[in-house]
């Protein structure tokens, strides 16, 4: 058997390491990740807080695998990149497109201390967060300071070398000590990560309130878990955020809506009605747009319909009755086929039915599971002129 000079070369003073609680992290980095900004002028946000995401991933990878530095690397990058985010998005449009120009064509472009310092001068937003968050903004800036230690081989204790020279017991040690205190740069990593992401806006925070969240409507952002934000952020250091502007404004503006009822919230969050519980629904059939309107109303028709589509079939309303239909899978061709046929009513759809109508400027597709009968039919076709009606007076 040959030596492998390569394998053996690659593998020299590198230690494998364990995180336990790998999948635990993963999981509240999928939760971090879910919170997409909908906010239009700052939408490329998204891409850095996934790349920031990933960042993180590829430091807990690289340190299970004994690349201690570079682990460390990855975690001071992801906080780079997150404060790259709020530099841009914290920032008049002209000049935010000046900035961003000089960053995409690799230009001269400010470090991490020079942005944080910039973003002071302004005045904005990020700077009243930092400001009412003082203390957590002091714990983010000693981390950064600790991982440059790692990065820039500052000591003895950095070096790969160093460690093929101490004994078992002490390997052990080190071990416990180095896990340790990735993990908690870790924590401290995905807290800075969560808070930069509220320097965008404070939709994370505000779904966080139940209050809140059952006054308002669906959001591409799901809100941190509150788990995550004991976790990652404490009570104390969100406590200081809500006493910013960016968040007051928001609250105060929300928590003057109607308190939706927990049918009526399932209809507006996740597209479900409850049609044993229709009568609480209808008691605020206000609180819902055309869309949510036109599902609720078509699903109490008849308790053949189990599915109302709408956006050419890319959104759809379902009901806590089965579709016959075995396939959870579509095609956008099947509802082309529904929209340009003469035929409105009955369209077989594997096990299931399929019905077109017209409310408004938007097609809605019908899923029943038994054929409409000819009064079946007529009484659909009341419900879509009064619904029509109502579209005119809105």
């Amino acid at each position: 058997m040959s030596f492998d000079i390569s394998k053996h070369k690659e593998a020299e003073y590198i230690i494998p390491l364990v995180i336990e609680e790998k999948e635990r992290y993963y999981l509240d980095l999928i939760n971090l990740q879910q919170n997409y900004t909908g906010k239009a002028d700052v939408m490329f946000s998204n891409e850095f807080f996934r790349e920031a995401n990933k960042l993180i991933i590829n430091a807990i990878v690289l340190f299970e695998k004994g690349f201690i530095d570079c682990s460390f690397y990855s975690l001071r990058q992801a906080m780079e990149i997150a404060t790259t985010t709020v530099y841009f998005s914290d920032d008049e449009e002209v000049n935010r497109q000046k900035e961003f120009a000089k960053w995409k064509k690799m230009e001269r472009f400010p470090m991490y201390n020079q942005m944080i310092g910039e973003l002071e001068k302004r005045k904005n937003v990020f700077a009243d967060i930092k400001e009412q968050m003082s203390a957590y903004f002091t714990s983010i800036e000693e981390t950064k300071q600790k991982l440059n230690k790692y990065v820039h081989k500052q000591g003895y204790d950095t070096f790969y070398v160093s460690r093929s020279r101490i004994t078992p017991n002490d390997l052990a040690k080190w071990k416990i000590t180095i896990t340790s205190e990735f993990k908690y740069f870790l924590d401290i990593t995905i807290g800075s990560i969560a808070v930069f992401r509220i320097a965008v806006d404070p939709f994370p925070i505000l779904l966080a309130d139940e209050a809140i969240y059952k006054r308002t409507g669906r959001f591409i952002t799901e809100g941190y878990y509150i788990d995550f934000i004991e976790k990652y952020i404490g009570k104390e250091n969100v406590d200081a955020y809500k006493r910013t502007i960016l968040y007051k404004s928001h609250y105060d503006y929300f928590i003057d809506n109607e308190e939706m009822n927990e049918v009526v919230l399932d209809v507006v969050k996740n597209e479900f009605i409850d049609k044993t519980k229709i009568d609480k629904i209808i008691l605020q059939m206000h609180l819902l747009g055309q869309d949510e309107i036109a599902a609720v109303s078509l699903m109490s028709l008849s308790e053949k319909i189990v599915k109302v589509y709408c956006n050419h079939g890319l959104r759809y309303y379902f009901c806590n009755i089965q579709s016959k239909r075995k396939s959870h899978n579509w095609s956008s061709s099947d509802f082309d086929r529904f929209s340009n046929s003469e035929q409105a009513y009955n369209f077989s759809y594997d096990e299931s039915n399929i019905s077109c109508i017209k409310i408004g400027e938007e097609k809605y597709f019908i899923e029943h599971n038994d054929v409409l009968n000819p009064l079946e039919i007529e009484e659909l076709e009341m419900l879509v002129l009064r619904l029509n009606k109502m579209c005119e007076i809105v």
